[in-house]
């Protein structure tokens, strides 16, 4: 196992039983890290865990919906009494309401209000109780670090409107807001951006879809989870120590 500046720090990481969650634990845990890998998913996450372990990573995983306060508070708790400290955590949880909750192909104006709920939910409240949760603990240590998931669908719009104002207000209003807070206190907070990225969540479309896709995006291809779970690594490092209250965006050269 390679270790780095991470052997001996903790990381909490949301959303962490597949996609770029589970591959921002992999590669923190690879780095010496030891990992709380949070997720709804409990079998699932827990199966992650246990194969980080097998493969000489640090991991435990828990059940957790973060649009629980309690739980997330919970996970916190568990973290410090575990492994006696958190270093760093990464909102990975998240996702587009429409998709999720089965109302892609309808208009905005039929969507249920629960489908707003969750989008808003999930993908600002979410994160933000993560921070209230941890916050303290890393200003009484001095330091920490915390990175949120933005989305260019919080520059842009979209079509899922819940998802994108939520997305928004996580990059532009928590981020920097977060960021002006902690700074006295020795504490990062920053956002990354994602671009289009052949995530699970692509798999409905077509490769004129996705060949239309790449062709909008200056270098011609789209993106891959690998290097948005890199760039969220790179981050927490401490080669990023002078960066925070930034949104980077991993989006393959889009100017916005």
């Amino acid at each position: 196992m390679i270790v780095t500046g991470f052997a001996g720090k903790t990381a909490i990481v949301t959303g962490a039983a597949s996609g770029m969650g589970l591959l921002t634990a992999q590669c923190l845990a690879k780095e010496g890290a030891n990992v709380l890998m949070l997720d709804i998913n409990v079998e699932q996450v827990e199966a992650c865990a246990r194969e980080i372990r097998e493969n000489g990573g640090s991991a435990r995983a828990m059940g957790v919906d973060v649009r629980e306060y309690a739980q997330i508070k919970g996970a916190v708790d568990f973290a410090i009494a575990t492994f006696g400290q958190v270093d760093y955590t990464v909102s990975c949880a998240g996702g587009s309401s429409a998709r999720v909750l089965q109302e892609k192909g309808r208009s905005f104006k039929e969507w249920n209000v629960s489908t707003l709920d969750w989008g808003i939910d999930v993908n600002l409240r979410a994160p933000m109780y993560l921070a209230h949760a941890v916050i303290g603990h890393m200003m009484e240590r001095k330091t920490g670090v915390i990175i949120h998931m933005g989305s260019i669908d919080g520059q842009t719009g979209s079509g899922s409107v819940d998802y994108s104002a939520a997305k928004s207000g996580v990059m532009f209003g928590l981020t920097k807001s977060l960021a002006q807070y902690g700074a006295p206190y020795g504490i990062r907070v920053n956002c990354v951006a994602p671009g289009v990225i052949e995530t699970d969540m692509m798999a409905s479309f077509t490769a004129e879809d996705k060949a239309a896709l790449a062709e909008e995006t200056p270098v011609e291809r789209l993106g891959t989870p690998e290097e948005v779970a890199r760039t969220l690594v790179f981050l927490a490092g401490r080669g990023a120590g002078f960066i925070t209250g930034q949104v980077l965006g991993v989006n393959g050269g889009i100017v916005i």
